[in-house]
């Protein structure tokens, strides 16, 4: 059956769509609207779409099937798809290796042989002993979607957590493995979500949901009700023992840790449901059994963030940004554990601190200067050591371990060094290369700039920007410019063999470090979130200005990408400044802003954004930005490919549905606006498969809208 055929066969089965043809002659599905208004605060918006939300309906699925077939069969014109498909292949078929961690005598390490969906667990003992396999996730489902997203050991380890996510989904199921015969036992844990599991003698704490209501959706229903739970190995899920909840606060975070010792368990609280950006800390000392309840460490929520580093003879170690911007490390009396009387014992410096942990009896912190990393070696009374020297100015860190340990592993990478494992030895303070990936490009074709411009209001805004060698600038070059500017998440430099492809075909790249992140500390992350937003947008626009500007690039030949809070990113930006961009990439975006929090954890990203229902300032400030709310008929949009995928439980699909819906029935230019939904993948592609299918239809839609031929 052809395209057209299919698309007329579901319309005749009572679908809901039917065939508008514009300029471009592409069909799209003209969606169904219906009467559907809401009021805040006086203001009465419209969501014709609403339908849309409804993941589970006939009438959801067969739009996504018409929208896949408009999707698909412009895809499939592009003649040099495939092409760019077998260059990512190519680029990426290579070993690649995690840093080793130790559990007493065994090393355990991932390994992805090249192109397998999913990375293996190894181990061996010591570091020259024989490898075995430990867990191979390919093997547990026909199309290797099924991810390994947790593997923590008992304190002996002889028992491992095991938590397993299918077809992209953020829900995962805990098994208990006997790591003495290798053999999962009879214990499942269902509906975990946002947990670890810390252990405890033969059991561990984790968290989970209940189970939702009979006949709403797992992957889109508001998710509420954390609870902390304690399992013990051998025993069903319906034995185990609650520990914690919170009934009256619903969209609470609950998670728990034990320290080394497994003497504490730790709950930290986060409500970012109600605006708060910090967390609370409260403990129990699992060798008293006399007193079972818990103290505070951090008694009251705000927005201030504290996490435990480690235990240390009476005190705790801490990390906060508490009345430090940038973060410090404090030491808390464990007997008498006020934080007004806390020791400062690595005060807040001029660069944000961004970890610090401990291992054999050492504190190993890591700092951002212009986004590059800096790590430091601290005795455990805050006297500096060594600084971990890196080969470059890229991104390294991860050092962490246990008391005994004698040596640690790191890694290093930047956007032309892929991810070199390095052992360092913490009584001399040396690092030797311990694994370094073997790879078929050389580095030394391409550069990197590091480049400061300025924003609308005057801010001085990093970027990186990646090229091969010898680029002309012209103000010719196909560029794809990429940003997030949220959360406290940095765009630190990184190593990824799929761009090599994009620049190779004579493409520029750039990545900008927006304000919202956490490059300069909690500062520069205030300065993009809740009414300060718009300076996100204002930073992204600026940094395709300074491309133009500076001759990388045209109005032409400029796309933009961001996936998450970087997809509303890029819908905020094309409806500001559609002019200045030929494509966009929107990715899993947030793009109802009025509606997010109604969705499995959307209500986390209030601190961040704020609330359509809190007040009417809120409101409006939302309502200025929300990339589906501000689409308007008569302007001529960039190419827009939206992306998600059928699992994506973190920003459900709907945002992108209800987005595309509306762009297509507004937008009466000869550009291309599809979107391409994935299917049992979900916020991140399930498998390298998918990844790469992905990655070669975008860079192929960049190109092909460009009306560039890349040589590949």
């Amino acid at each position: 059956m052809n395209m057209d055929k299919k698309i007329i066969t579901l319309m005749l089965a009572g679908s809901l769509m039917m065939i508008n043809k514009i300029e471009a002659q592409l069909q799209y599905p003209v969606t169904k609207k219906m009467d559907q208004t809401d009021d805040y605060f006086g203001t009465k918006v419209a969501d014709p779409y609403r339908w849309l939300e409804d993941d589970k309906s006939v009438e959801t699925k067969d739009w996504v099937t018409a929208e896949n077939i408009v999707t698909q069969t412009y895809l499939a014109k592009i003649p040099y798809r495939k092409k760019f498909q077998d260059a990512i292949e190519k680029v990426f078929n290579y070993p690649k290796y995690s840093a080793p961690f130790r559990k007493g005598e065994w090393f355990y390490f991932y390994k992805n042989d090249g192109l397998q969906n999913q990375s293996v667990l190894y181990r061996q003992k010591g570091l020259s002993g024989a490898v075995e396999e430990v867990l191979d996730p390919n093997k547990l489902s026909p199309d290797g979607t099924t991810r390994l997203q947790l593997f923590s050991l008992s304190k002996n380890g002889n028992y491992a957590a095991v938590g397993l996510s299918k077809g992209g989904s953020d829900w995962q199921t805990f098994n208990v493995r006997d790591m003495k015969t290798g053999k999962d036992l009879a214990d499942q844990l269902e509906w975990v979500k946002i947990s670890g599991a810390a252990w405890k003698g033969n059991g561990f704490y984790y968290s989970r949901y209940p189970a939702p209501e009979k006949g709403s959706s797992g992957l889109s229903a508001k998710n509420e009700n954390h609870q902390v739970f304690y399992h013990k190995v051998g025993t069903s899920q319906t034995a185990d023992v609650l520990v914690y909840e919170n009934k009256e606060n619903p969209q609470r975070f609950n998670t728990s840790s034990t320290s080394e010792d497994e003497r504490f368990l730790f709950l930290n609280i986060s409500d970012r449901g109600k605006g708060f950006d910090g967390n609370a800390i409260y403990f129990k000392d699992l060798n008293t059994v006399s007193d079972t309840s818990f103290k505070p460490l951090v008694k009251d929520i705000t927005n201030d963030i504290y996490s435990i580093i480690d235990n240390i003879d009476d005190h705790f170690l801490l990390q906060t940004n508490a009345g430090s911007p940038n973060s410090k490390v404090i030491a808390v009396n464990i007997k008498n554990p006020d934080l007004s009387k806390a020791q400062v014992i690595i005060a807040e410096k001029t660069e944000p601190l961004q970890s610090a942990s401990s291992a054999g009896g050492k504190l190993f912190v890591d700092y951002l200067k212009d986004v590059t990393t800096r790590t430091y070696m601290y005795d455990l009374k805050g006297k500096l050591l060594k600084e971990v020297k890196y080969p470059g100015l890229g991104n390294g860190g991860g050092i962490g371990g246990y008391k005994d340990d004698k040596f640690v592993f790191y890694v290093y990478t930047s956007f032309t060094v892929p991810p070199t494992i390095y052992k360092y030895d913490i009584a001399t303070g040396t690092s030797t290369i311990f694994r370094e990936p073997e790879v078929s490009f050389n580095p030394t074709d391409y550069e990197t700039k590091q480049v400061f411009y300025t924003s609308k209001d005057g801010s001085k805004i990093p970027m990186f920007i990646i090229t091969k060698k010898g680029i002309q600038l012209d103000g010719n070059n196909v560029t794809l410019l990429y940003g997030y500017g949220g959360f406290n998440v940095n765009l630190e430099p990184g190593f990824s063999a799929t761009l090599l492809p994009f620049l190779n075909a004579g493409g520029v790249y750039a990545q900008a470090n927006l304000r919202g992140g956490g490059e300069y500390g909690e500062k520069w992350h205030q300065a993009g979130m809740l009414f300060n937003k718009q300076n996100v947008f204002d930073d992204f626009i600026a940094a395709g200005e300074y491309l133009i500007t500076e001759k990388y690039t045209s109005k032409e030949k400029l796309a933009i990408r961001g996936g998450s809070n970087g997809g509303l990113l890029v819908g905020a930006v094309i409806n500001q400044r559609s002019d200045l961009f030929k494509v966009a990439i929107a990715q899993v975006g947030v793009m109802d802003m009025l509606r997010f929090h109604k969705f499995t954890i959307g209500w986390n990203w209030i601190a961040d954004y704020g609330s359509s229902e809190k007040d009417v300032a809120n409101f409006k400030n939302l309502y200025a930005f929300s990339p589906l709310h501000n689409l308007k008929e008569g302007v001529n949009y960039p190419s827009v490919l939206v992306t998600t995928a059928d699992h994506d439980d973190r920003v459900v699909p709907a945002h992108s549905f209800k987005y595309t819906a509306t762009l297509q029935e507004k937008y009466k230019g000869s550009n291309p606006v599809l979107i391409r939904i994935d299917t049992n993948s979900g916020h991140g592609a399930s498998n390298t498969k998918k990844n790469i299918e992905t990655l070669a239809d975008i860079y192929s839609f960049i190109f092909y809208n460009m009306e560039v031929n890349p040589t590949l």
